[in-house]
Protein backbone atom coordinates (compact mmCIF):
# COMPACT_ATOMS: atom_id res chain seq x y z
CA UNK A 1 0.00 0.00 0.00
CA UNK A 2 1.09 3.16 -0.66
CA UNK A 3 0.45 6.24 1.29
CA UNK A 4 1.92 9.71 1.64
CA UNK A 5 1.48 13.56 1.27
CA UNK A 6 0.86 15.54 -1.97
CA UNK A 7 3.53 17.94 -0.62
CA UNK A 8 6.45 15.31 -1.32
CA UNK A 9 4.97 12.98 -3.71
CA UNK A 10 3.11 13.78 -7.17
CA UNK A 11 -0.35 12.14 -8.14
CA UNK A 12 -1.81 11.13 -4.49
CA UNK A 13 -5.52 10.32 -4.63
CA UNK A 14 -5.74 11.71 -1.21
CA UNK A 15 -3.20 12.78 2.08
CA UNK A 16 -2.24 10.83 4.89
CA UNK A 17 -0.47 13.95 6.78
CA UNK A 18 2.60 12.95 8.83
CA UNK A 19 0.91 13.35 12.70
CA UNK A 20 -1.28 10.27 11.40
CA UNK A 21 0.92 8.18 9.24
CA UNK A 22 2.10 6.17 12.45
CA UNK A 23 -1.36 5.33 13.24
CA UNK A 24 -1.96 4.29 9.76
CA UNK A 25 1.36 1.91 9.55
CA UNK A 26 -0.18 0.17 12.31
CA UNK A 27 -3.26 -0.48 11.52
CA UNK A 28 -1.66 -1.81 7.69
CA UNK A 29 0.01 -3.85 9.53
CA UNK A 30 -2.32 -4.94 11.86
CA UNK A 31 -4.23 -6.19 8.42
CA UNK A 32 -0.71 -7.94 7.45
CA UNK A 33 -0.23 -5.56 4.85
CA UNK A 34 2.49 -3.33 4.39
CA UNK A 35 3.04 0.59 3.87
CA UNK A 36 5.66 2.22 1.65
CA UNK A 37 5.47 6.37 1.49
CA UNK A 38 5.42 8.01 -1.50
CA UNK A 39 7.87 10.67 -2.14
CA UNK A 40 8.39 10.45 -5.54
CA UNK A 41 7.99 14.30 -6.67
CA UNK A 42 11.05 16.34 -7.83
CA UNK A 43 11.99 18.86 -5.03
CA UNK A 44 13.16 22.30 -5.71
CA UNK A 45 15.96 24.02 -3.12
CA UNK A 46 13.19 25.97 -1.24
CA UNK A 47 11.54 22.46 -0.18
CA UNK A 48 14.51 20.49 0.77
CA UNK A 49 14.74 21.93 4.19
CA UNK A 50 11.54 20.07 4.59
CA UNK A 51 12.87 16.77 3.98
CA UNK A 52 15.01 15.44 7.55
CA UNK A 53 12.47 15.89 9.43
CA UNK A 54 9.62 14.38 7.22
CA UNK A 55 12.10 11.29 6.88
CA UNK A 56 12.73 10.76 10.64
CA UNK A 57 8.68 10.43 11.32
CA UNK A 58 8.50 7.88 8.05
CA UNK A 59 10.81 5.82 9.94
CA UNK A 60 9.72 6.21 13.27
CA UNK A 61 6.07 5.34 12.27
CA UNK A 62 7.77 2.31 11.27
CA UNK A 63 6.97 2.60 7.30
CA UNK A 64 7.87 -0.82 5.28
CA UNK A 65 9.57 1.66 2.58
CA UNK A 66 10.32 4.75 1.11
CA UNK A 67 9.50 5.52 -2.88
CA UNK A 68 11.90 8.17 -4.48
CA UNK A 69 13.00 9.56 -7.55
CA UNK A 70 14.90 12.64 -6.78
CA UNK A 71 18.50 12.27 -5.58
CA UNK A 72 17.92 14.49 -2.57
CA UNK A 73 15.69 11.74 -0.89
CA UNK A 74 18.62 9.80 -0.56
CA UNK A 75 21.30 11.87 0.62
CA UNK A 76 19.08 13.48 3.32
CA UNK A 77 17.98 9.39 3.99
CA UNK A 78 21.71 8.88 4.60
CA UNK A 79 21.91 11.50 7.35
CA UNK A 80 18.56 11.86 8.65
CA UNK A 81 17.05 8.21 8.15
CA UNK A 82 19.81 5.47 7.94
CA UNK A 83 17.72 2.20 7.46
CA UNK A 84 15.07 3.14 5.71
CA UNK A 85 14.49 0.69 3.19
CA UNK A 86 14.45 2.81 -0.23
CA UNK A 87 12.52 2.36 -3.57
CA UNK A 88 14.15 3.64 -6.32
CA UNK A 89 11.00 5.00 -8.87
CA UNK A 90 12.10 7.21 -11.51
CA UNK A 91 8.61 6.50 -13.60
CA UNK A 92 9.71 6.06 -17.48
CA UNK A 93 13.52 6.21 -16.98
CA UNK A 94 13.80 2.75 -14.77
CA UNK A 95 14.72 1.21 -18.66
CA UNK A 96 18.07 -0.73 -17.19
CA UNK A 97 19.91 -2.57 -15.26
CA UNK A 98 23.01 -0.18 -14.93
CA UNK A 99 20.47 3.03 -13.87
CA UNK A 100 19.43 0.48 -11.29
CA UNK A 101 22.31 -0.88 -10.12
CA UNK A 102 23.40 2.83 -9.78
CA UNK A 103 20.86 3.22 -7.30
CA UNK A 104 21.46 0.16 -5.87
CA UNK A 105 24.96 0.77 -4.88
CA UNK A 106 23.98 4.11 -3.28
CA UNK A 107 21.33 2.53 -0.83
CA UNK A 108 18.29 1.66 -2.91
CA UNK A 109 16.96 -1.99 -2.57
CA UNK A 110 13.97 -1.87 -5.17
CA UNK A 111 13.90 -0.62 -8.78
CA UNK A 112 10.80 0.71 -10.07
CA UNK A 113 10.98 -0.18 -13.44
CA UNK A 114 9.34 1.43 -16.52
CA UNK A 115 6.10 0.08 -18.10
CA UNK A 116 7.55 0.77 -21.68
CA UNK A 117 9.29 -2.46 -21.13
CA UNK A 118 8.61 -5.61 -22.34
CA UNK A 119 8.56 -9.64 -20.79
CA UNK A 120 12.29 -10.11 -22.78
CA UNK A 121 13.52 -6.95 -21.11
CA UNK A 122 12.07 -7.01 -18.01
CA UNK A 123 13.87 -10.75 -17.33
CA UNK A 124 17.07 -9.40 -18.68
CA UNK A 125 16.65 -6.29 -16.22
CA UNK A 126 16.08 -8.31 -13.49
CA UNK A 127 18.85 -11.16 -13.60
CA UNK A 128 21.32 -8.01 -14.33
CA UNK A 129 20.06 -5.73 -11.60
CA UNK A 130 21.17 -7.36 -8.54
CA UNK A 131 17.93 -5.56 -6.58
CA UNK A 132 14.70 -6.53 -6.35
CA UNK A 133 12.75 -5.28 -9.49
CA UNK A 134 8.52 -3.73 -9.20
CA UNK A 135 6.25 -3.97 -12.54
CA UNK A 136 3.21 -2.47 -12.71
CA UNK A 137 0.58 -4.95 -13.65
CA UNK A 138 -2.51 -3.05 -13.45
CA UNK A 139 -4.58 0.43 -14.19
CA UNK A 140 -3.81 3.55 -15.78
CA UNK A 141 0.36 5.10 -16.30
CA UNK A 142 1.28 8.30 -16.92
CA UNK A 143 2.32 9.34 -19.81
CA UNK A 144 2.92 13.30 -19.09
CA UNK A 145 4.15 15.34 -16.75
CA UNK A 146 4.69 19.07 -16.19
CA UNK A 147 5.97 21.56 -13.55
CA UNK A 148 3.21 24.26 -15.74
CA UNK A 149 -0.16 24.10 -14.91
CA UNK A 150 -1.10 23.37 -18.65
CA UNK A 151 -4.64 22.38 -18.17
CA UNK A 152 -5.22 26.27 -16.09
CA UNK A 153 -3.63 27.48 -19.11
CA UNK A 154 -5.68 26.01 -22.02
CA UNK A 155 -8.50 27.05 -19.87
CA UNK A 156 -7.46 30.73 -19.56
CA UNK A 157 -6.51 31.21 -23.25
CA UNK A 158 -8.88 29.17 -24.89
CA UNK A 159 -12.37 29.49 -22.31
CA UNK A 160 -15.18 27.56 -23.62
CA UNK A 161 -13.50 27.05 -27.37
CA UNK A 162 -10.78 24.84 -25.80
CA UNK A 163 -12.02 21.65 -27.56
CA UNK A 164 -8.70 19.29 -26.80
CA UNK A 165 -10.37 19.58 -23.48
CA UNK A 166 -13.50 17.91 -22.59
CA UNK A 167 -15.57 17.37 -19.52
CA UNK A 168 -16.95 13.18 -18.84
CA UNK A 169 -19.99 12.12 -17.61
CA UNK A 170 -18.41 11.60 -14.02
CA UNK A 171 -17.16 15.24 -14.05
CA UNK A 172 -13.46 14.00 -15.17
CA UNK A 173 -11.13 16.05 -17.40
CA UNK A 174 -9.68 14.65 -20.49
CA UNK A 175 -7.62 15.38 -23.08
CA UNK A 176 -8.75 14.29 -26.98
CA UNK A 177 -6.36 14.04 -29.60
CA UNK A 178 -7.79 14.79 -32.96
CA UNK A 179 -5.67 12.17 -35.14
CA UNK A 180 -7.62 9.84 -32.32
CA UNK A 181 -10.59 10.73 -31.26
CA UNK A 182 -11.93 7.87 -29.83
CA UNK A 183 -9.25 7.45 -27.10
CA UNK A 184 -9.74 9.91 -23.94
CA UNK A 185 -6.68 11.12 -22.01
CA UNK A 186 -7.55 11.62 -18.22
CA UNK A 187 -5.98 14.62 -17.04
CA UNK A 188 -5.43 16.66 -14.06
CA UNK A 189 -3.44 19.05 -11.78
CA UNK A 190 -2.51 18.94 -8.17
CA UNK A 191 -0.06 21.22 -7.03
CA UNK A 192 2.83 20.43 -8.56
CA UNK A 193 1.74 20.51 -12.42
CA UNK A 194 -0.10 18.75 -15.10
CA UNK A 195 -0.67 14.87 -15.83
CA UNK A 196 -1.83 13.00 -18.29
CA UNK A 197 -2.79 9.51 -18.36
CA UNK A 198 -2.89 6.29 -20.22
CA UNK A 199 -6.33 6.01 -22.30
CA UNK A 200 -6.39 2.53 -21.29
CA UNK A 201 -5.71 0.04 -18.47
CA UNK A 202 -2.44 -2.57 -18.31
CA UNK A 203 -4.43 -5.65 -17.27
CA UNK A 204 -1.59 -8.47 -16.98
CA UNK A 205 -3.45 -10.71 -14.46
CA UNK A 206 -2.86 -13.62 -16.70
CA UNK A 207 0.76 -12.93 -17.42
CA UNK A 208 1.53 -13.31 -13.66
CA UNK A 209 3.02 -17.03 -14.02
CA UNK A 210 5.52 -15.35 -16.49
CA UNK A 211 6.76 -12.61 -14.61
CA UNK A 212 7.11 -14.46 -11.46
CA UNK A 213 9.16 -16.53 -13.51
CA UNK A 214 11.06 -13.71 -15.11
CA UNK A 215 12.28 -13.05 -11.02
CA UNK A 216 9.95 -9.70 -10.41
CA UNK A 217 9.87 -9.45 -6.82
CA UNK A 218 6.46 -7.06 -6.76
CA UNK A 219 3.55 -6.19 -8.87
CA UNK A 220 2.04 -2.92 -8.48
CA UNK A 221 -1.65 -2.14 -9.26
CA UNK A 222 -2.50 1.61 -9.84
CA UNK A 223 -5.39 2.70 -8.15
CA UNK A 224 -5.50 6.44 -9.23
CA UNK A 225 -8.79 8.09 -10.36
CA UNK A 226 -10.84 4.42 -9.72
CA UNK A 227 -13.50 3.60 -7.57
CA UNK A 228 -13.01 1.88 -4.07
CA UNK A 229 -15.29 -0.79 -5.82
CA UNK A 230 -13.39 -0.90 -8.70
CA UNK A 231 -9.52 -1.40 -6.68
CA UNK A 232 -11.11 -3.77 -4.17
CA UNK A 233 -12.39 -5.85 -7.21
CA UNK A 234 -8.69 -5.83 -9.12
CA UNK A 235 -6.98 -6.47 -5.69
CA UNK A 236 -9.21 -9.35 -5.11
CA UNK A 237 -8.74 -11.37 -8.50
CA UNK A 238 -4.85 -10.63 -8.77
CA UNK A 239 -4.80 -11.90 -4.90
CA UNK A 240 -6.53 -14.93 -5.52
CA UNK A 241 -4.03 -15.12 -8.69
CA UNK A 242 -0.98 -15.47 -6.39
CA UNK A 243 -2.26 -17.76 -3.97
CA UNK A 244 -3.01 -20.36 -5.85
CA UNK A 245 0.27 -20.04 -7.66
CA UNK A 246 1.49 -19.89 -4.38
CA UNK A 247 -0.01 -23.11 -3.30
CA UNK A 248 1.42 -24.52 -6.26
CA UNK A 249 3.08 -23.40 -9.35
CA UNK A 250 2.58 -27.13 -11.18
CA UNK A 251 -0.84 -27.39 -10.51
CA UNK A 252 -1.44 -23.13 -11.33
CA UNK A 253 -4.37 -23.02 -13.85
CA UNK A 254 -6.05 -19.97 -14.72
CA UNK A 255 -9.56 -19.10 -13.99
CA UNK A 256 -11.30 -16.72 -16.60
CA UNK A 257 -13.37 -15.75 -13.62
CA UNK A 258 -10.81 -13.79 -12.23
CA UNK A 259 -10.56 -11.63 -15.35
CA UNK A 260 -14.68 -11.36 -15.50
CA UNK A 261 -14.83 -9.75 -12.01
CA UNK A 262 -12.61 -6.96 -13.11
CA UNK A 263 -14.68 -6.63 -15.96
CA UNK A 264 -17.64 -6.23 -14.68
CA UNK A 265 -16.73 -3.24 -13.13
CA UNK A 266 -14.04 -1.65 -16.61
CA UNK A 267 -15.56 1.10 -17.48
CA UNK A 268 -16.57 0.95 -21.20
CA UNK A 269 -14.32 3.46 -22.66
CA UNK A 270 -11.20 1.89 -21.01
CA UNK A 271 -9.80 -0.85 -22.63
CA UNK A 272 -7.77 -3.54 -20.85
CA UNK A 273 -4.64 -4.90 -22.33
CA UNK A 274 -0.99 -6.13 -22.14
CA UNK A 275 0.66 -2.64 -22.63
CA UNK A 276 4.39 -3.53 -23.90
CA UNK A 277 4.21 -6.56 -22.55
CA UNK A 278 4.41 -8.86 -25.54
CA UNK A 279 5.41 -6.01 -28.02
CA UNK A 280 8.82 -6.40 -29.62
CA UNK A 281 10.44 -3.11 -29.21
CA UNK A 282 12.26 -1.37 -32.51
CA UNK A 283 15.11 1.21 -32.09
Amino acid sequence: MIVGESRFGMRQPGDIAADDLKAAVAAAHGLGAKIYVNANKLFRNSEIDLLPDYLRTVQEAGADALVFGDPAILLNARQHAQGLPLFWNAEMTGTNSSSASFWGRRGASRAVIARELNEEEIADLKSKAGMEVQVQVHGMTNIYHSHRNLLQSYLEHLGREATLIRKGADNGLFLVEAERPDEKFPVYEDDYGTHVMSPDDICLLEALPELIQAGVDSFYVEALLKSDEYNETVLRSYRKALDQWKSGPDEYSFDERWLDDIRKVQSSDRELGFGFLYKEQVY
